[in-house]
């Protein structure tokens, strides 16, 4: 078996790769936001998440603003090599601009009710 690389990331037409940031302690899905190659790298290298804003067009490193960063525990990508996980310690209140500890505090469907 051959050691993987950031070559095996498969990027989308725009450049990008979607990365979940999922909590160490609790095994919570903190976030989903977007990574080029460079904030991959960025990230591997100093074991801080940083992400590509989609809207604003810029690298964002989380927390430069909230205080809220997230350390990289682990790194993983799935089979086909389109998605990536990072396990983190969220440092601070949490992951979500809202104030919540997960961007995933919402419930759909008949739980809503």
């Amino acid at each position: 078996m051959t050691q993987p690389s950031l070559d095996d990331v498969v990027f989308d037409d725009r450049g990008l790769v979607p990365a979940i940031a999922q909590d160490r302690a609790t095994g919570q899905v903190l976030m989903l936001a977007w990574m080029n190659a460079e904030t991959l790298a960025e990230t591997l290298e100093t074991g801080r998440m940083v992400y590509w804003s989609r809207s604003r067009q810029e690298r964002w490193a989380k927390g430069d603003t909230s205080g809220d960063i997230q350390k990289v525990v682990e790194a993983r990508y799935d089979c086909d090599g389109d998605a990536l996980l990072f396990v983190v310690d969220q440092v601070g209140k949490g992951a979500c601009h809202t104030g919540e500890f997960s961007c995933f505090f919402r419930p759909l469907g008949a739980e809503a009710e």
